[in-house]
């Protein structure tokens, strides 16, 4: 009933969370105003306890049993029924309350979290509180951006641009003032600004400009928790999930955002030189705050996370001095310590994704638990000596879980009290309270209940990935501790028996070999059981983690973190003796390091990555297969895992399947709306499909954009697993359609600002580049000219290091060029493109598919690939008339346009426009798909004979509504004559 019970909560909780965030519900001020969460989560806790003793209590005592042995079974029954009845009635009415409590909770936190949200962009003034620790670092020679969790208040709208010198101005305004908000707010109507309240919890980002404004910014890297500043700020509301589920890596940063009780994003514009909280007038602002009982944990939690800060600061000393390896190591020595990855690059995290220990890198409840005993130890150790005198009055065990409480508190509130820490604190303090108490509780039944009151204090927790894994990972862990004990002691007791008949070297052989292989079955076991969870939460598994794992954890559990914590300690008391053990334990993490390098390298590694789309309905059936084991043995028969498992591999093959069954061309997120991916999978019959890819930046010459922030790097990247999510494993070619200048300039192969350059033209080519190295790849069309490719490639492999890899020879993609299927079924024409024209602007490469069977076009959903939905048209155009030999046709045409400047189409109009025209080349259905900065015209999209079309960014082109009105009037005439 616990589980039962338990599981409901939470199970109701998540969906009344994920209905209030897709449903637009009324926010209901009243409500708020008579039901608090800390309230209602005590009342929660009180039922709770209520259900739990009445539990205990229905349960009748073996001694009662046993007296009343002599009394008639029937009058004893007739005796207990009605009181039976009662007390279940009881328990039902108190687990409905709980469960109905429970969705209150999280309908009364949505509520609450909708009230304090920002709802509308805008550009603000604003008093900036931090807190916490940054998630990253200002550095503008290795484009990282800073991104810092911070308070808002004394809002006012920004009229004009302020420098740092007039925020300084403002700072001194206010300080002179000494009130709590600026004297501008006064008058201030939040409502028409777009601000509800004033004030809200924010996520600052800075981004590298690569101007004078680099200096300013880089000053965000002083900013300590608690520091108060002012800054010129764009506002921008957070992402709706439905939003975020575009995103090039379906990470739904909605939920991640939300989950940390971000109201909104806010670009820094502008940053006051001058602290406010450095002058005597804030000091004594900050001592009144702490009349509030709730300033006082406020400020020791600034004080714990300045101290974060200050030794951040310490590692961070020299930073560019070092190279990058060293700094890397640093890093980790430091995230392994702290929590604080904020000095982690995105290689080092994609290294140890990729090796299947990116877990190793967060704080887990080994860290907490092993400083917690350590301590323990020393303080039960130092009382034996000099004060065994109180033991009298406490007894050891006690004062020792005092000292882990104490000790596991204080270190979870030093990491940043993330889940896996928080957790593990108060599994000793609930475990501590059982034996207190001698309540029979097993430690399971604890693990649920705190998992349940974390939900409670906080329902937004459940969207925590940490929080699954956390809590999933310690329940298999006690199952199959228990498990093993029972083992264990059965083959103890074994030894025991034949100990004279055995030699000690072979009992001792014997031994190390049960450890080794208990640690791999726990190793395959959690590998096992938590690979449906990993792949909902994100998409993908390292399927050489389990291996790796095996003297990964070894090393960082029993050398890295128990050397790294004593360093920590260290610290406090002699920091040169600390930073001696960090440069040991630094060496041994950069050692590591080298050696994953190596073996992600190697051939057979680098396909590691199991990209399989997962779903509740396939987590189900993982969690139907695994149920017989976890439940006792001889409940339920072993072999009853066979048919859910069954259904299970029968799905996933169905699934990898239905990708290639349909001609689909899906439209991939590429993180920028202008740089667009498209991928076209054609099933061909006794053949694997046909799959190609098609890149174009859609950026409009005559029009000025912001450049993209895309780097070859993390596009190839995004594309990679979005491939790997759909099954494909090599290509049969990649088209990029749009021109890139950088390819007809003079390029030498110790050119080190390559990798700058292709930040501009050369994006889409350096990104072809890296998708070789991963994919085998027959073609690559690239549109204008390609004479330096060969050298560009060259040039890229000679700053990567990276001979061996494979090459790939450039096909120019102009007009005419023309590739088709052996069976006739897909062929794919060059409409566009005039290379041998000297001018950039008519280079671009517009592509016509002509099938036999009409393609479906998928936007592609990387947070749920199998449920990509269809693209809805921009426009239906039946202006015109269908001829018989059109109704006769049997195939279709998909045309995907990359049109950068007009003339290219004008060009096509001088040239090809009369072909377009003649009867032979007509389709049943022509659909067009391209940007909405399209410079097409109508007198083409007519000539094309497109009945449909359809836009990359979803947004309508001017030319197909043009068009689809005037195919309204028609028909409206036609009605109406």
């Amino acid at each position: 009933m616990y589980w039962l019970i338990g599981s409901l909560i939470i199970i109701v909780m998540m969906g009344v969370l994920a209905a209030s965030d897709n449903v637009n519900l009324p926010t209901d001020l009243s409500l708020l105003d008579m039901v608090s969460t800390t309230s209602l989560s005590l009342v929660l806790i009180v039922f709770a306890t209520i259900l739990i003793a009445s539990t205990q209590f229905s349960i009748p005592s073996i001694g009662r049993h046993n007296a009343d042995k002599n009394t008639s079974n029937g009058t004893f029954r007739r005796n207990k029924f009605p009181f039976r009845i009662i007390s279940y009635l009881v328990l039902a009415l108190l687990a409905t309350v709980l469960v109905i409590g429970s969705a209150l909770q999280a309908l009364i936190t949505h509520q609450q979290a909708e009230t304090t949200e920002i709802t509308v962009p805008i550009r603000v003034q604003a008093l900036v509180r931090i807190e916490g620790l940054s998630d990253s670092v200002y550095d503008a020679t290795t484009d990282s951006s800073y991104r810092q969790v911070a308070v808002i208040t004394n809002i006012a709208p920004l009229v004009a641009e302020l420098t740092p010198t007039e925020l300084a101005a403002k700072t001194s305004d206010y300080l002179d003032v000494n009130k709590n908000s600026l004297s501008i707010n006064k008058n201030v109507n939040f409502n028409e600004i777009g601000i509800k309240v004033s004030e809200h919890r924010i996520l600052l980002n800075a981004y590298p400009r690569k101007s004078t404004n680099d200096n300013q910014l880089s000053s965000l890297n002083d900013l300590q928790p608690g520091d108060e500043v002012f800054m010129s700020l764009a506002l921008a509301p957070l992402a709706t999930s439905k939003q975020a589920s575009n995103n090039p890596t379906g990470f739904d940063s909605y939920r991640w955002l939300r989950g940390r009780h971000i109201d909104g994003v806010a670009n820094i514009l502008a940053v006051s030189p001058t602290l406010v909280n450095s002058n005597e007038i804030s000091n004594e602002k900050q001592a009144k705050q702490s009349l509030d009982s709730d300033s006082y944990l406020q400020r020791f939690r600034t004080y714990i996370d300045q101290g974060r800060w200050r030794l951040r600061q310490h590692f961070y000393q020299d930073w560019s001095a070092h190279t990058t390896a060293e700094q890397q190591a640093k890093a980790v020595t430091l995230s392994l310590l702290t929590g604080d990855r904020s000095l982690i690059n995105r290689d080092t995290k994609d290294l140890y994704q990729l090796a299947g220990i990116s877990h190793l890198l967060a704080i887990s409840g080994t860290h907490v638990l092993f400083l917690a005993i350590v301590l323990a130890g020393i303080v039960v150790l130092l009382f034996d000596r000099n004060y065994s005198a109180i033991y009298r009055r406490t007894p050891r065990w006690q004062v020792r879980w005092w000292v882990m409480i104490g000790a596991a508190f204080i270190y979870a509130l030093f990491t940043g009290f993330d889940v896996p820490a928080a957790r593990t604190a108060w599994m000793l303090l609930a475990i501590g309270f059982v034996r207190l108490t001698l309540l029979p509780i097993s430690t399971m039944r604890v693990l649920l209940a705190l998992a349940v009151l974390m939900a409670w204090r906080d329902p937004y927790v459940l969207w925590q990935a940490g929080y699954w894994l956390s809590f999933i990972a310690v329940a298999l862990l006690l199952k199959y501790d228990d498990k093993s004990y029972e083992h264990q002691t059965t083959a103890a007791t074994t030894i025991y028996d034949d100990k004279q008949r055995t030699h000690i070297s072979s009992a001792l052989s014997s031994r190390i070999w049960q450890m080794v292989k208990r640690v791999f079955k726990l190793q395959f076991w959690l590998f096992l059981t938590l690979l449906p969870v990993t792949l909902l939460l994100f998409g993908k598994a390292s399927l050489w983690g389990i291996f790796i794992n095996l003297f990964a954890i070894g090393l960082f559990g029993w050398v890295i973190v128990p050397f790294n914590l004593l360093a920590g300690l260290c610290y406090l008391l002699v920091p040169s003796i600390a930073d001696i053990l960090w440069i040991i334990i630094s060496t041994i993490v950069g050692h590591l390091h080298d050696l994953m390098s190596w073996l992600t390298s190697l051939p057979a590694l680098s396909d590691a990555w199991l990209y399989t789309p997962v779903n509740i309905a396939l987590l189900s059936m993982a969690l139907l297969s695994a149920l017989p084991w976890l439940m006792p043995r001889g409940l339920l028969s072993r072999w009853l895992t066979l048919p859910p498992l069954t259904l299970l591999m029968m799905t996933v093959y169905a699934n990898h399947q239905s990708f290639v069954t349909v001609p689909t061309l899906y439209i991939l997120p590429t993180g920028d709306s202008y740089v667009t991916a498209a991928l076209l999978q054609y099933p061909t019959v006794n053949e694997d499909s046909t799959n190609w890819l098609f890149l174009a930046d859609h950026r409009p010459a005559s029009t000025r954009t912001m450049p993209s922030s895309l780097i070859a790097d993390k596009l190839s990247e995004n594309l990679k697993q979005q491939l790997g999510g759909l099954s494909v494993k090599k290509l049969e070619s990649i088209v990029v359609q749009s021109s890139s200048v950088g390819l007809t300039d003079t390029l030498t192969p110790n050119n080190k600002n390559i990798a700058a350059d292709t930040r501009a033209s050369n994006l889409l080519p350096m990104t072809v580049v890296q998708l070789n190295k991963q994919l085998p790849i027959s073609q690559y069309w690239q549109a204008g000219r390609s004479d330096r490719w060969p050298t560009f490639q060259q040039a890229y492999k000679t700053i990567r290091q990276s001979e061996n890899k494979p090459t790939i020879s450039a096909q120019h993609c102009k007009q005419g060029k023309i590739w088709q299927s052996t069976n006739d079924e897909l062929s794919l024409q060059a409409i566009t493109g005039w290379s041998e024209i000297g001018d950039a602007s008519v280079w671009d490469c517009t592509i016509a598919l002509d099938t036999n069977l009409p393609i479906r076009v998928l936007r592609y959903n990387a947070a749920d690939p199998l449920n990509s939905l269809p693209v809805s048209p921009q426009a239906q155009i039946a202006t015109n008339q269908v001829t018989g030999k059109q109704l006769e046709s049997s195939q279709s045409r998909l045309i995907l346009n990359t049109d950068t400047h007009q003339r290219v189409w004008q060009l096509w109009s001088l040239l090809c426009s009369a072909e377009s025209k003649h009867e032979d080349i007509l389709f049943k259905n022509t659909r067009w798909l391209g940007h909405s900065t399209s410079q097409i015209t109508a007198d083409v999209i007519n000539s094309q004979r497109v009945d449909e079309v359809i836009t990359y960014d979803n947004k309508p082109s001017g030319t197909a509504l043009s068009l689809d009105n005037i195919d309204s009037i028609r028909n409206a005439g036609t009605a109406n004559p």
